[in-house]
């Protein structure tokens, strides 16, 4: 086992991975910039080092800078959390070539999965559904890309192939309009992500956002944890999550688990990871794979009683997987509400110094924060604060608990999107359960 680790994020996300390093009796580097001296792991952190100012571009995204942190500290491996550097296939490379172990999947495995056409492919030969779609890359031919489109059926989308987090994608819903959509795409996609490889794909109506989260190790063991339904988004961002996903039987969760943690082994795949589906009709359609932790890993550690971040961990050192398929049992039922600093109403961030926090408490009761009274929250970063999880036996608990939660949860001196989460868990059409992709944004009407 490690005996020091650099993690290489900030936020509520480092806290999590220091407090499973604490646990495992392994010492923790905190990197941060400039703007970061002040975050609770790093207060907590057995060392740390800053790696540069506060723009994230010259900090957490410093490739040279991290590695760096990790030499003079004589530490032996690399978390990268979510976001930042932890889906990026050269600094994966980085990190083993200077001698040090990323705990994440094989660099290979991480440029697969980020290509969105190469992902495809993979899932397509795993035996894992896919959307109809142009099965490849699009041309640059017009009457190629027309004959696409109507063999797929209309509405299609255009994605970008590299792209990710809801950008680089456009719906069309005539022929009209599909050369100029293509183009346009194409154009976004070159400046956002360097590449412009488009690919097209049916666009579903009215979907549900269900994933699966799995864990593989290097010894060729996979298993599956279950689903969560992340279906509550704006602007394809998530705002709520839950676990398991309401209606959802255990034999389309067998189904589905199954052809996933078959893909890893295929795949060699190793660590945690996540595919996402979209789902409608009682049919799931791949849409893409997370090669990392997920924000919402902590509902599906509540529901099957797995440490997802240790489970990372002891994978890197090269140890198998700690439970078999037939160990994991799903209890109860849990959910998430993203805490954000954010205007509730515009959703404009709202950075400043947290006059007052306090956390809600109680049976079931779970907050991921590392905000404190006193604690300023800067500009520089994701709004996101923390975020609330609740647990039950069943559904109705879980959600009674939710309720109660964020109406004890206090945090001033800022704005916050509790207001927000307060009317979604007394939203009737989210307590009947089952809402798609598209509720929150007519509800907002957005």
């Amino acid at each position: 086992m490690f005996e020091k680790i650099v993690i290489a994020n900030r936020g509520e996300i480092a806290l999590r991975i220091q407090r499973a390093c604490r646990e495992m009796g392994i010492r923790t580097v905190a990197v941060h910039s400039e703007a970061d001296r002040s975050l609770k792991h790093v207060l907590l952190a057995d060392e740390s080092v800053c790696i540069g100012p506060a723009p994230s571009a010259q900090s957490y995204l410093n490739v040279p800078a991290v590695i760096s942190a990790a030499e003079v500290t004589d530490a032996q491996a690399i978390h990268p959390g979510y976001g930042f550097l932890s889906e990026n296939a050269d600094f994966a490379e980085q990190v083993e070539t200077s001698g040090f172990v990323f705990i994440g999947p094989r660099p290979e495995t991480i440029r697969t999965m980020g290509d969105k056409v190469a992902a495809i492919e993979a899932m397509k030969s795993a035996g894992v559904p896919c959307v109809p779609g142009s099965d490849g890359p699009l041309s640059d031919r017009p009457e190629e890309i027309q004959q696409i489109a109507k063999r797929i059926g209309y509405p299609v989308i255009i994605k970008a192939a590299a792209g990710g987090g809801g950008r680089g994608m456009r719906v069309v819903h005539t022929e009209a309009k599909l050369l100029d959509a293509v183009s346009l795409t194409r154009s976004e996609a070159r400046n956002a992500f360097g590449s412009d490889t488009l690919y097209m794909e049916k666009y579903l109506e009215n979907p549900r956002h269900i994933e699966i989260q799995v864990l593989a190790d290097s010894h060729g063991n996979a298993v599956y944890l279950g689903e969560r339904d992340c279906s509550m988004q704006r602007r394809h961002q998530k705002v709520l999550e839950e676990a398991p996903a309401p209606g959802l039987t255990e034999e389309q969760r067998r189904f589905i688990g199954e052809r996933c943690a078959q893909a890893c082994r295929e795949m060699g795949y190793r660590g945690a990871g996540t595919f996402e589906f979209l789902y409608e009709n009682g049919e799931f359609y791949f849409i893409e794979m997370n090669t990392r932790l997920q924000v919402e890993h902590p509902v599906t550690e509540m529901i099957t009683g797995i440490d997802l971040v240790r489970e990372q961990i002891r994978i890197a050192a090269g140890e198998p997987l700690s439970c078999t398929q037939e160990e994991i049992v799903l209890r109860g039922h849990a959910i998430e509400c993203r805490i954000n600093a954010e205007d509730p109403e515009t959703f404009m961030p709202s950075p400043g110094t947290v006059s007052a926090f306090h956390a809600p408490g109680g049976l079931g009761v779970r907050i991921d924060s590392h905000v404190y009274s006193g604690y300023t929250v800067p500009p520089y970063y994701d709004s996101m604060i923390g975020k609330l999880i609740t647990f039950g036996p069943n559904r109705e608990s879980a959600l009674a608990r939710m309720r109660t939660a964020l109406d004890e949860m206090v945090v001033e001196g800022i704005k916050t999107n509790i207001p927000l989460q307060q009317d979604l868990c007394r939203d009737p059409a989210f307590i009947a359960g089952g809402t798609n992709i598209h509720y929150l944004e007519k509800k907002l009407g957005l």
